[in-house]
């Protein structure tokens, strides 16, 4: 078999040799414990560097309040079963069950869970997009606003940058007519998130096409924050990008929560980068949250055998 990938841990752990690719050519290769003990190329350490481990020193976030920008109880998502009776409107079945939390001012909250287990459902929920839900959402923010997993699927390919992030500021009017922009605020809003999220000016009229992976999931962020919302659900922001874009898109979303205060809903399968990210992580399993606590303290002491088993695998 030859296994493709830009997870670096997952190659470790089941391939036989790994062989590291650079501009088309092969620039290394060997065993996993060569590679990851001793790598002979710069851009070998780089990419293991970049890595999102527990050895690495996480920074909390400042200023956290306790003060919730949203709050959960009971909450209940699911979807309604076909049913061929005129009589009945089929079975619920049920993808979230019982969910409650909360997510502060200036946190970053961390959800992790294996792939099905009911992530996104919850996130959908907490933005208003699923309406099969009961329980409680209350915000205390401004509107949520999301950080997609594939940029260039979310992004429209036939408009350009500038259009693309002005477009939530124009939906906005829509929504509240007092908030509307003329079209030069909106360009010169544009410009400024281009330079927020690491971008020139040069990149307004250019469309999703023309830009890295990297650079199109920092224009998925400047979408989202355009509206300076005061709550952002990341769901699985960095999963579709290599280690050292990853790595970089990390800091950039680091900095940007702190600098405009943000809270963050964070969601990761990956449980190593939920700890270089979060203050707190919640722990989901078949559509319940299993258990929730400080970074730290998870990681150290893990209560449930599902979390001391994902970290075990990871």
């Amino acid at each position: 078999m030859l296994f493709i990938t830009h997870d670096l841990n997952l190659a470790r752990r089941i391939c036989h040799r790994i062989a590291v690719m650079k501009d088309g050519r092969v620039v290394e290769i060997g065993r996993p414990e060569e590679i990851f003990g001793h790598p002979r190329q710069d851009y070998t350490r780089n990419l293991i560097e970049a890595v999102p481990g527990r050895m690495k020193r996480r920074t909390r976030s400042a200023g956290i309040s306790r003060e919730p920008v949203v709050t959960v109880r009971d909450l209940q998502v699911y979807y309604q079963e076909g049913s061929n009776s005129l009589f009945s409107r089929g079975k619920k079945n049920h993808v979230v069950q019982d969910a409650g939390f909360e997510i502060r001012k200036g946190e970053i909250l961390g959800l992790v869970g294996e792939s099905g287990c009911g992530k996104t459902s919850l996130s959908k929920a907490i933005l208003g997009m699923n309406k099969e839900i009961t329980g409680k959402i209350e915000h205390f923010s401004s509107r949520p606003q999301m950080i997609f997993q594939d940029p260039y699927s979310s992004l429209n390919p036939s408009k350009t940058v500038g259009w693309l992030l002005e477009e939530p500021l124009r939906a906005r009017g829509k929504l509240e007519p007092g908030r509307a922009m003329t079209a030069a605020d909106m360009r010169s809003a544009a410009m400024e998130m281009l330079e927020t999220v690491g971008l020139a000016e040069e990149y307004y009229d250019r469309r999703p096409s023309q830009l890295s992976g990297g650079q199109r999931q920092r224009i998925s962020i400047g979408q989202a924050l355009i509206t300076r919302p005061g709550l952002v659900i990341a769901d699985e922001p960095v999963s579709a990008l290599d280690v050292t874009i990853q790595a970089q898109i990390m800091e950039l979303m680091q900095r940007l929560q702190e600098e405009m205060q943000l809270s963050y809903l964070f969601i990761s399968h990956d449980i190593n980068v939920i700890y270089q990210m979060s203050d707190r992580i919640m722990v989901m399993k078949e559509g319940k949250i299993v258990e929730i606590g400080e970074t730290e303290e998870v990681f150290s002491h893990p209560r449930e055998e599902y979390t001391r088993q994902l970290l075990r695998e990871s």
